[in-house]
C-alpha cells in the first residue's frame, strides 16, 4: 500500500481487516493508466483478489474498486440536525453495550475488569474528557469515581452545577495497567468512540482534563501550562484544558486550585451560567 497517501492507505487497512470474514486477502494496484480514463485520473484502481460468490455478489475472481488518492471532502455529523434526548440516549447505549463494552481492539482490554464509557447528561453543554480510567473506574465501569472523581465532583459543584448536568469520559475506555498514561495506538484505537459520543452530544464546551486528553483533542504535544487558561477549539466547539484533578490533588497549592477555577469560570462565562459568588474575573 506504500503508493497511497497515508489516510487512504489506513483506511483500506482497515476496510481489509473487515472484509477478512468474507475470503478477500490481499489486493493488487494497477497503474491508472491501464484501467482508469484521463477525466477520472484522481483515483486509483484497486482489484480485490478474493472468491466474491461467498457474498453472494457474483462468481467472478476479481473485482474492482476506486480508492482516491487524496481523501474527499467530507460533511461533517455536526451538518446533521441534532438528535433528539431520547435518540441519544438510545444511540449512547447502543455504542455502550454493542461495541465498547465487547471491545478488543488494543491490548487494554486483556486486563480490564470493566470498560468505562462515560456518564452524564445526553444533551450536556459541558463536557469533561479525562485521560483514562483508574482502579476505582476500571473496578465500578464509571468514570471519575475515586479521590480524583471526588474532586471533579466538587469542581462541578463550585461553578453551581450538578453532575448529572455535564458529560464525563476518557480518550481510552479501559483503565492502562498501573494508571500510566495510554500508549499512542491506544489513543488511536480507541477515540474514535469519543468522537462519535461528542457528534452525538455536541455539548457547547469542551474541559480536558490534563494533558494526554488536551494534546489529543488539539493534536499537539504542548505542556499544559502552555495551553491551560486560553479558548482553542474543535471542529467548531469551544475546548478549554485545565488541569487534571489527580494532578491537583498531587499539587494541592493556592496558586493550581486559583488557576482550575480561573479556567472553569471562563467555561460559564462563556456559556451565559451565572458565577457562583457573581465574580467572573
Amino acid at each position: 500500500m506504500s503508493g497511497f497517501d497515508p489516510i487512504t492507505r489506513n483506511r483500506l487497512r482497515l476496510w481489509l481487516r473487515s472484509e477478512r470474514a468474507f475470503g478477500l486477502h490481499s489486493v493488487r494496484a494497477v497503474p491508472e493508466a491501464d484501467v482508469v480514463a484521463p477525466a477520472v485520473a484522481a483515483t486509483r484502481v484497486v482489484r480485490m483478489e478474493a472468491p466474491m460468490a461467498k457474498r453472494g455478489i457474483a462468481p467472478f475472481p476479481m473485482a474492482a474498486v476506486e480508492l482516491p488518492l487524496a481523501a474527499p471532502p467530507v460533511a461533517s455529523p455536526f451538518d446533521a440536525p441534532a438528535l433528539g434526548r431520547g435518540q441519544k440516549v438510545v444511540q449512547l447505549k447502543l455504542m455502550d453495550d454493542g461495541e465498547v463494552s465487547l471491545c478488543t481492539r488494543c491490548r487494554l482490554h486483556s486486563t480490564r475488569t470493566h470498560t468505562v464509557f462515560g456518564e452524564g447528561n445526553p444533551e450536556a453543554r459541558i463536557f469533561f474528557i479525562g485521560e483514562g480510567p483508574g482502579e476505582n473506574e476500571d473496578l465500578s465501569g464509571r468514570p471519575f469515581v475515586g479521590r480524583a472523581g471526588q474532586l471533579l465532583d466538587k469542581m462541578i459543584g463550585g461553578m453551581g452545577l450538578k453532575r448529572d448536568d455535564v458529560y464525563i469520559a476518557n480518550i481510552v475506555k479501559c483503565r492502562p495497567p498501573n494508571n500510566r498514561v495510554p500508549a499512542l495506538d491506544e489513543v488511536q484505537t480507541c477515540t474514535p468512540y469519543l468522537v462519535r459520543q461528542l457528534e452525538i452530544i455536541r455539548p457547547q464546551v469542551i474541559v480536558t482534563l490534563g494533558r494526554p486528553s488536551a494534546n489529543y483533542m488539539l493534536g499537539t504535544k504542548l505542556a499544559m501550562n502552555r495551553m491551560r487558561g486560553v479558548w482553542h477549539a474543535w471542529r467548531g466547539i469551544k475546548l478549554m484544558p485545565t488541569f487534571h484533578p489527580s494532578y491537583v490533588l498531587r499539587s494541592y497549592t493556592e496558586e493550581v486550585r486559583a488557576a482550575v477555577w480561573s479556567d472553569l469560570k471562563k467555561v460559564l462565562v462563556e456559556l451565559g451560567i451565572p458565577v457562583p459568588g457573581g465574580r467572573s474575573s
